[in-house]
């Protein structure tokens, strides 16, 4: 996704500005390039991280994730199947963290789009300032 950024961000007017007034390759870099592709980059970050936990929580779950010695929340959920009725604190407490752990991902990512998008943060403040 990076290098897919970088190169729509480096066909822009500012990038071609930038070149055509003698700007060196590593200027442009981190001066233009990065600061207009670090926003999508991160949002996609953090959204993929909550996928890769569920996905990890998943196939530990089904005994195709991280082995026996080390701790899984899908493998907790695994083992505590057969005490749903008896010990239900052993699937609400694993459950409960992989759902929170998702949530935290996503809304943080929301979070990070709103607030690095500058249309949003325009649209933001001027209905902070109408209040």
């Amino acid at each position: 996704m990076a290098r897919a950024q970088v190169l729509k961000a480096k066909e822009l007017e500012f990038a071609l500005a930038a070149r055509s007034l003698g700007a060196s390759h590593a200027r442009i870099l981190l001066r233009h390039l990065l600061p207009n592709i670090l926003q999508p980059v991160l949002v996609q970050a953090t959204i993929g991280m909550a996928g890769a936990i569920l996905a990890e929580a998943t196939l530990s779950f089904l005994g195709l994730g991280v082995l026996v010695p080390n701790p899984s929340w899908g493998a907790m959920l695994n083992d505590a199947r057969s005490h749903l009725f008896d010990a239900p604190h052993m699937v609400v407490f694993p459950a409960l963290a992989v759902m929170s752990a998702v949530l935290a991902f996503n809304l943080v990512g929301d979070a990070w789009r709103d607030w690095l998008d500058p249309r949003t943060r325009s649209q933001m403040l001027a209905l902070e300032q109408s209040r």
